[in-house]
């Protein structure tokens, strides 16, 4: 390195974005913590996964074990009108948002590195189980984690160049046992955390609740018909049920029977027996392209649902919109509207888009 480059570390308390600043540490840079003091119900501040107190307490220990400085920002405002406000408003439109990857574009990708280039950094990392590499013409790629287990390329696929160009991952050659393994050498008091598994702002709490409290209006009784429009019972609100869902529905049935959609225009919940959930046709909105470049003719290409979704094969076309459409090989249970289909080659994230309106097969 032909001059120390300085890197900010996007901090949370726990072992990975800890390990990541360990190791750019050791590879050269110059490395400031940054931690994000997020927003919290009144009342619940200890609930918040990303800047509990015991968060912040063990990112100031980490970083004055690594030598590094750390900064804590305010971002409580900014995340609740972003992250929030669209995760409340998904659910009062009958869909299932996923705000995880509006506070990477919005947060962390903008908000936070505006924050680390205003402090001349060339570079802002976090610990992210992603890859970045480099096509034959110079255009930054997110490749999938050495640990398939861990890969986060799904949540990733809304960066752009611009921000690619700035982004450091540098865990995402190491499997999580190899990080935690570093964090012990270290003596970083993190080693043994476990995953965090859910919503920052939610904590361990259902978001049933969360929502009942904060757009009570989702609390809207309505019908649970089947496929042919007969009526099964009654559910307590679409908010409160998930494409797949067997439990909990409150009808009784001779077979089982698995929430298929949720119709916003009946407030409907509609449901079905097992084989009739499979969907393979989908389309997707708000399209992100990490390459900056649309394909320009129909493609074949791996698609991936949800974030702990194994990928399948699938045919996706551009529409004049550009929104696309994806026909699968294999019909899947669990495409939902406002969860984001991503696309790959193999190993290389092309981008993806909002899922808005699957079909039933």
């Amino acid at each position: 390195m032909s001059k120390r480059e300085r890197v900010v570390v996007a901090m949370s308390g726990g072992v990975d974005s800890s390990v990541a600043a360990a190791i750019l540490l050791q590879q050269g840079y110059e490395v400031i913590g940054m931690m994000l003091r997020l927003w919290s119900e009144s009342g619940r501040e200890d609930d918040n996964r990303c800047c509990t107190p015991n968060a912040i307490a063990k990112a100031r220990r980490v970083s004055a074990i690594l030598g590094i400085p750390l900064y804590v920002i305010d971002a409580k405002q900014v995340f609740y009108d972003t992250v929030v406000r669209y995760f409340l408003d998904g659910y009062a439109r009958g869909i299932t948002p996923n705000p995880c990857l509006i506070c990477n574009r919005q947060i962390r990708w903008e908000f936070l590195l505006q924050r680390a280039l205003a402090l001349e950094a060339d570079f802002l990392a976090t610990g992210h189980y992603v890859r970045l590499s480099q096509d034959t013409c110079g255009r930054f790629q997110i490749r999938r984690a050495f640990d398939h287990s861990k890969d986060q390329s799904y949540i990733l696929h809304v960066l752009n160049q611009e921000k690619l160009a700035h982004a450091r991952f540098p865990i995402g050659e190491y499997q999580k046992s190899q990080v935690r393994q570093i964090a012990e050498e270290l003596g970083l008091p993190v080693a043994n955390l476990p995953d965090s598994q859910d919503l920052c702002f939610l904590g361990a709490e259902d978001y049933r609740r969360f929502l009942i409290r904060n757009i009570p209006q989702v609390v809207d009784p309505g019908p649970i018909l089947n496929q042919n429009g007969q009526k099964l019972g009654e559910h307590q609100g679409l908010a409160f049920y998930t494409i797949g869902q067997r439990k909990g529905l409150g009808i009784a049935s001779p077979v089982p029977l698995y929430v298929i959609k949720k119709d916003g225009r009946q407030n409907a919940l509609i449901v079905g027996r097992q084989e009739e959930l499979g969907i393979k046709d989908l389309m997707a909105r708000n399209l992100n392209w990490v390459s900056g470049e649309p394909p320009t003719s129909p493609f074949r290409a791996l698609v991936k649902i949800r974030s702990t979704a194994q990928p399948v094969w699938g045919s996706i076309t551009l529409l004049e919109d550009r929104s696309l459409t994806i026909q699968l090989d294999q019909p899947l249970r669990d495409i939902t509207p406002g969860q984001a289909a991503v696309i790959y080659d193999d190993e290389i994230c092309l981008g993806g888009g909002i899922i808005t309106e699957p079909a039933v097969v």
